[in-house]
């Protein structure tokens, strides 16, 4: 039987292809350091999985409004407002089962065939995959690492057509680890606003900066961005919730509507309980967040000075997320044992097989030129990889 035609355009997440390799390797003994995959190694915070036990023995485990409760669509908006200065009314917000599955909903209620994306590459790997499954057409939009991977307004403003429908933006960004300015994400704003173009706005990385950078969300600076923006986010990364699949989306109230009666047809609504963890989340303490970040820090800094020592390996400091991307093109060309460096892939399957290091290749990301490592694992792992990594790529000639 052959499979749909949307079915065929996709591959499956490169990123959940390398973490599965990596535990099948585990699996067989082997003693592999995954940086491929982007989930907090931290344990969610007690109150939070307190408030979902206790939703559990209170019997809250039917059937929820499909777009979430009232309860966690105030706490989603109380959020918004508290850390973003943005106001919403409970019709503009709908939660998921995630951040993705947010993201998807909106490429079905927003997107139509044919219809162009603008995706800021380097991307995060489902942009693409879910403008080709809703019958859209991806467009990237080349970004540079002198720039810090932020979109030259310029050529976003030259890249749009008749029939651009949206831009993505993802800040902090996955895979780069780095932030807009708020000049460029003003530029940006004019440029949409102007256009009649929609932004996607993905912020689940907000609460994970670095070096007094400020998160600032585009929709925030207007009335008229704001209401051709779709901010996204979730509590998989800020509350080490990857498991729980909360994420949320805010806008426009058609789109909004359109979101919840696609996910009505779908999965209905979130978890129930997940939910209730989700309020508790939201409306609890926050200091489990500066915790963390303060970790991640120290990783960040071990790892990007530790891939700069390393000959043909240079690394921008990320200013956010959990995520170094170094640039990995002065390697290519060499080898090793019979294996020939020629790009990416080939070095992250090189790393795998010679040093026991799963991580994941740029061209995932659309640039070829870089690796992306999580540092989502422990500051010993971090350490251990680093030397593999150097003593692999020293062995290429």
């Amino acid at each position: 039987m052959m499979v749909s035609q949307r079915a065929g355009r996709i591959k499956p997440s490169p990123t959940l292809a390398i973490d599965a390799k990596a535990k099948a390797m585990k699996a067989q003994g082997l003693d592999v350091l995954n940086f491929g995959v982007g989930e907090p190694d931290f344990d969610t915070p007690d109150h939070v999985k307190e408030a979902a036990i206790k939703a559990i023995k209170d019997g809250f485990t039917k059937y929820t409004p499909v777009g979430g409760t009232d309860e966690l669509k105030e706490a989603v908006k109380n959020k918004l407002s508290r850390d973003n200065g943005l106001s919403y009314e409970n019709d503009q917000v709908v939660v998921s089962c995630g951040a993705k599955h947010t993201l998807y909903n909106i490429a079905q209620a927003l997107f139509n065939p044919g219809d162009e994306i603008i995706i800021p590459a380097p991307y995060w790997v489902s942009y693409p995959d879910q403008a080709l499954l809703n019958d859209a057409v991806p467009v990237f939009l080349r970004t540079s690492e002198s720039d810090s991977f932020m979109v030259n307004p310029q050529a976003l403003e030259a890249a749009i057509t008749p029939k651009t429908r949206v831009l993505i933006l993802n800040s902090p960004s996955n895979p780069t680890g780095l932030a807009y300015d708020k000049k460029t994400l003003e530029a940006v704003a004019d440029i949409a606003v102007r256009k009649n173009i929609y932004v996607i706005s993905d912020e689940i990385y907000e609460k994970l900066v670095y070096d007094g950078t400020e998160h600032l969300s585009i929709a925030s600076l207007g009335s008229e961005i704001k209401d051709r923006t779709i901010v996204v986010n979730g509590l998989s990364k800020s509350h080490a919730m990857t498991g729980w699949r909360i994420g949320y989306a805010a806008g426009p109230k058609d789109i909004i509507k359109a979101m919840t009666n696609i996910q009505s047809q779908s999965t209905s609504n979130p978890t129930s309980i997940a939910q209730k963890a989700a309020v508790a989340a939201l409306n609890g303490p926050q200091d489990f967040i500066l915790t963390m970040r303060v970790e991640f820090d120290k990783r960040r800094k071990f790892l990007v000075n530790a891939l700069n020592e390393i000959d043909g390996i240079s690394c921008k400091t990320p200013t956010g997320a959990f995520y170094a991307f170094p640039n990995v093109s002065g390697i290519f060309g060499k080898s090793a044992d019979s294996v020939k460096i020629n790009g990416s892939l080939d070095l992250a399957t090189y790393l795998l097989e010679k040093a026991n290091v799963a991580l994941v290749h740029g061209e995932a990301f659309g640039d070829d030129n870089y690796i992306r490592i999580s540092y989502a694992t422990s500051m010993q792992n971090i350490q251990k990889g680093a030397e593999r990594i150097k003593e692999a790529v020293s062995a290429l000639k």
